[in-house]
């Protein structure tokens, strides 16, 4: 097909090496295919300028667009992460709405689209990720960009009960209407976008799977997302994870590595580990839980919150629970290494991964692809992570029972070798069939066959 493939992403990657799952796909995607890779600039400026600043350093295009230390408060911190981020992620108690986080929002995603009308053609497809540009196609449809413009929803989808919160439910629907292939990561999140658009607005599901709604049609479709299992899995064996902890020889480890966030449900878990040792028998396995949270938007008083309150529930059950030569609990506040991640995931015995509400949550994945085949982990995975659609092998708990969490501890610990055989058998099949790669190359697919759907704003 000929025309650009033009990626808008808040961050890219600049100066060195891509690192990270998506960064990376995303990255060959746009060696192997050519195209222009958009997102926002590193350093804050006082006057933001009118047109893009080019960074030469890869066979395609690299752009940024400025923010200024405003538009960072109320668009990034503002809308975008104290208003859509609870939002999307069943918080609506922690929705912080304010007139000029919307306004910036509006201004931010209203200036690149003024920037980026300036260069599309027709022939381009423009794919857009993520939360922080919800209104950037109706904003391109309304300059006149007729180009074929496709989103991808990296968090859960909301349902209609979360946008009940919002001042503007129409000009979100209107919003997602304008692109004309909205992906999502869950079957759950299709349900819940078809939902929103028939109870709340004018949406008719139509024969060939579009939805339409006013003078738009645009297709919903679920492409979960993978990881690099293979490349995963070799960084898993170059170091020995129980020597980088200076576990004990019989030493059980449980891992739970996170973003420090409330939507990944650190307090309940950590209660679900006290209250496993609470109830643990002489005859059950010593096993010493390691959380890895490195601090994110330390601006949002919510964040504050949570450090607070792991710092007193650590404290608390090790003050419990210690012995001279063993401390059950170790939580980390900073950032480890990524290379050293791999082999930590793959010494632990059970994986933890209990999100309130993710959109997949690739930790899960990766936990799966660390794992020795031979003498495998178990997954312990919250029913409310995206990747519990793909990962049925894995225990399915319910975050907000302590005492479910507590039990599927217990089972885990003690799981015959067989059981944690078959188990990571059937995760491994997922996890290393929907990779990262087939993700790009799926959702690429599909937006080549709803180009011909692509209609204007009416007038």
């Amino acid at each position: 097909m000929a025309g650009r493939l033009i990626v808008i992403s808040n961050r890219i990657p600049l100066g060195g090496p891509p690192s990270g799952g998506l960064v990376v796909a995303l990255h060959e995607c746009l060696e192997q295919i050519g195209g222009v890779w958009i997102g926002a600039a590193d350093e804050t400026v006082e006057t933001p300028a009118a047109t893009f600043t080019e960074h030469k350093e890869a066979s395609y295009q690299k752009l940024t667009f400025d923010l200024t230390k405003e538009d960072y408060r109320t668009y990034y911190l503002g809308y975008a992460n104290a208003v859509l981020w609870p939002l999307c992620h069943r918080r609506g108690d922690l929705i912080d709405l304010q007139q000029d986080y919307r306004d910036g929002y509006y201004r931010v995603n209203e200036r690149l689209a003024q920037m980026l009308a300036d260069i599309v053609t027709p022939d381009d497809r423009i794919w857009v990720q993520d939360y922080h540009f919800f209104p950037l196609a109706h904003a391109l449809r309304k300059l006149g960009v007729r180009a074929a413009i496709g989103f991808f929803l990296h968090i859960p989808f909301p349902t209609r009960t979360d946008l009940e919160a919002l001042s503007d439910q129409r000009e979100f629907l209107d919003w997602i209407a304008a692109f004309d292939l909205v992906g999502v990561q869950t079957k759950g999140d299709v349900a819940s976008c078809l939902e929103v658009f028939r109870a709340m607005g004018d949406g008719e599901l139509q024969l060939d799977g579009a939805m339409r709604h006013g003078a738009r049609r645009f297709h919903v479709q679920s492409f979960p997302i993978g990881i690099n299992p293979e490349g995963f899995a070799q960084s898993a064996g170059e170091e020995d994870g129980r020597e980088i902890l200076n576990l004990r020889p019989n030493e059980k480890l449980l891992i739970g590595i996170d973003r420090l966030d409330y939507s990944k449900g650190l307090p309940n878990r950590m209660r679900a580990v006290g209250q496993y040792l609470d109830m643990r028998q002489p005859e059950d396995p010593r096993a010493t839980f390691l959380q890895i949270a490195p601090p994110t938007r330390e601006g949002l008083a919510a964040y504050e919150d949570i450090r607070n309150e792991l710092e007193q529930i650590s404290g608390a059950e090790n003050g419990k629970h210690s012995d001279l030569d063993w401390t059950p609990i170790r939580y980390i506040h900073q950032m480890v290494p990524r290379h050293r991640l791999a082999p930590i995931l793959r010494a632990a015995d059970v994986g933890l991964v209990t999100p309130m509400a993710d959109g997949m949550n690739l930790v899960a994945k990766e936990f799966v692809a660390a794992q020795d085949g031979r003498d495998p982990g178990v997954l312990v995975l919250s029913r409310f992570a995206g990747a519990a659609e793909q990962l049925e092998g894995a225990l399915i708990v319910n975050p907000f029972d302590i005492m479910e969490m507590a039990d599927a501890i217990r089972t885990a610990l003690v799981m015959s070798l067989e059981e944690r055989s078959e188990r990571h058998e059937q995760l491994a099949r997922s996890v290393f069939t929907e990779t990262i790669d087939h993700w790009t190359e799926t959702y690429l697919n599909a937006f080549d066959r709803v180009i011909p759907i692509s209609m204007p704003l009416s007038a």
